[in-house]
């Protein structure tokens, strides 16, 4: 799904890949493994429902219509949304290396935005007027040294990181979907936004942001840049959550110090007790980003196993069933040694799975690893 000239999807896999990701039980990762796993999202999507069954599920799982899925694309085009799938030339390159990237991202705006070096900026949404203040400063030179600045359109930190790089691009990323905009009096921002900027979600049409879209976005904001500067956040907070992501994805995670007598410091300062890089000017992250920049970025390739026989035909038995199941539990395990332990073929191993994936039994975590729910 990569490649140095990317691919290009033609109009029905690209109603394909929408019809397969807002299906039931199948997230980024699950995707990926079952395109992987069959060629192709038109066969993963007719597979489906004998997965689900030979899974345990008690029902069929509900697969997104073709209806729908023209539908949603119809929806876009009237606001100038772009539907831009993994590996595609306008992909976000970085945003493509994490294991749960999305396969088709919504884009309305500068595509040619999403090509640029990008630095996330967030922080607390009651922010002091001088974090507000610092972090318009650091936007600002930031774009004018050619960051793209990204940010989830939150009040405080991140409205005011977004309309300080407005003339140099900046990217807001949605929780909700395009025509849902949170917070509702953002939308004259995301306006601004598109003059230069650009405006991408994963989440469809229609679809009204809820309090665990907000952690899923924000693993969107650090897989789309080089590093993460944190700028005022309580000890629990969105964009401590943000910061984690980073380090998960290998991002740089960059704080700015403050009083130790505002609660709106007390996250920031224990991310540089923790090893975070400190900031109080534009150069501190620029010293630090700009080697990063010349390196070539080295993009996942995941081909299927290969197989004597065709993926769709590939049905384990009963017993290699019941002892791979045997080997999960709630405690993630990888891949690898699911392989060893049961003695079944990748290709297997990989089936039972999908099957239990797609009957909402198993859970995928980062770096191959899996649990039973």
């Amino acid at each position: 799904m990569s490649g140095s000239e990317g691919i290009h999807l033609t109009d029905e896999q690209r109603l394909d890949w929408l019809q397969l990701i807002r299906s039931d039980n199948v997230g980024p990762r699950t995707f990926r493994a079952l395109v992987n796993h069959y060629g192709g999202a038109h066969a993963a999507l007719k597979a489906l429902p004998e997965l689900a069954r030979r899974g345990g599920a008690s029902g069929s799982p509900r697969i997104f219509s073709r209806d729908e899925a023209a539908r949603e694309i119809k929806a876009a085009k009237p606001l100038g949304v772009t539907f831009v799938a993994m590996g595609e030339l306008h992909y976000p390159r970085r945003l493509q290396m994490i294991d749960d990237a999305p396969p088709l991202i919504a884009v309305r705006g500068s595509l040619a935005a999403l090509a640029l070096p990008m630095l996330a900026i967030v922080g607390a949404r009651n922010a002091s007027a001088a974090g507000v203040r610092f972090a318009e400063r650091l936007a600002r030179e930031l774009g004018e040294a050619g960051f793209a600045i990204v940010s989830g359109l939150a009040r405080g930190i991140d409205a005011a990181a977004h309309r300080a790089s407005l003339a140099t691009s900046t990217i807001a990323v949605l929780a909700g979907g395009h025509d849902r905009v949170y917070p509702p009096e953002h939308a004259d921002l995301v306006d601004a936004i598109l003059a230069e900027g650009a405006v991408l979600s994963e989440m469809p049409f229609g679809w009204e942001p809820r309090a665990r879209d907000f952690p899923r976005r924000n693993r969107l904001i650090s897989g789309l840049s080089l590093g993460v500067a944190i700028v005022e956040a309580a000890k629990r907070s969105g964009s401590l959550i943000t910061a984690r992501f980073a380090l998960e994805q290998g991002r740089e995670v960059f704080a700015v110090p403050g009083s130790p007598l505002d609660p709106r410091a007390e996250g920031t300062n224990g991310l540089l007790k923790q090893g975070a890089t400190l900031v109080t000017e534009a150069s501190d992250v620029i010293a630090v980003l700009r080697p990063i920049i010349g390196q070539s970025v080295e993009l996942p390739i995941e081909e299927p196993e290969p197989t004597s026989r065709p993926a769709h035909d590939i049905e384990p038995g009963a017993d290699e069933r019941t002892r791979i199941i045997a080997l999960l539990g709630p405690t993630p395990v990888l891949l690898d040694d699911l392989v060893r332990l049961s003695g079944s073929s990748p290709a297997i191993v990989r089936t039972v799975l999908l099957e239990l994936d797609l009957a909402g039994r198993l859970e995928r975590h980062g770096g191959g690893l899996v649990s039973l729910l």
